[in-house]
């Protein structure tokens, strides 16, 4: 019965991280190409409006409460688990602490910051935003390939796991 709810619990990380990936994913590929077209206002803009909404979302709980997850999941399959999931698990665990949240903290954020002590489309705003598409989208495709490829991982480590290993 504890290796099924394992196996479950490893699904749901899982889907959590690829729940991540999708909304990472849709930055880079439908909304930052988007506000980049538009003119530095309006993309500045709509961006600063994101970012303020960001720190009310149920977006934000979820990349933040699969830190501690991870980190969790992680140690504990390596100290106490000898199994073939266990390189999966710490395989996610780095892949979504270091890729997803580090290079959100290190990156992502203090752009965002910058761009947020800005007035909303003021001189300043529009000036910074073609330096702030270009340093930041990147950023996200590096979140995006992160998230995604820990969801595999925990997937991996999950049908390893209902098979025994």
């Amino acid at each position: 019965m504890n290796s099924e709810i394992a196996v479950w619990g490893l699904l749901a990380l899982a889907m959590a991280s690829a729940m991540v990936a999708g909304v990472f994913l849709t930055f880079s590929d439908l909304v930052m190409p988007s506000l980049r077209r538009a003119n530095s206002a309006a993309g500045s803009e709509a961006m600063q409006i994101i970012n303020r909404k960001v720190y009310r979302s149920v977006f934000l709980a979820l990349l933040m409460a699969m830190v501690p997850v991870s980190v969790a999941v992680a140690v504990s399959a390596s100290l106490l688990v000898s199994a073939v999931a266990v390189p999966w698990l710490v395989v996610a665990g780095s892949l979504y602490v270091f890729g997803v949240f580090g290079t959100t903290v290190v990156g992502n954020v203090p752009m965002n910051q910058t761009l947020d002590r800005m007035s909303l489309a003021g001189a300043e705003a529009q000036a910074y935003w073609p330096d702030y598409v270009r340093g930041w989208l990147p950023l996200n495709h590096l979140r995006t390939f992160a998230s995604a490829a820990a969801a595999a991982c925990y997937m991996i480590a999950a049908v390893l796991l209902a098979q025994g290993g």
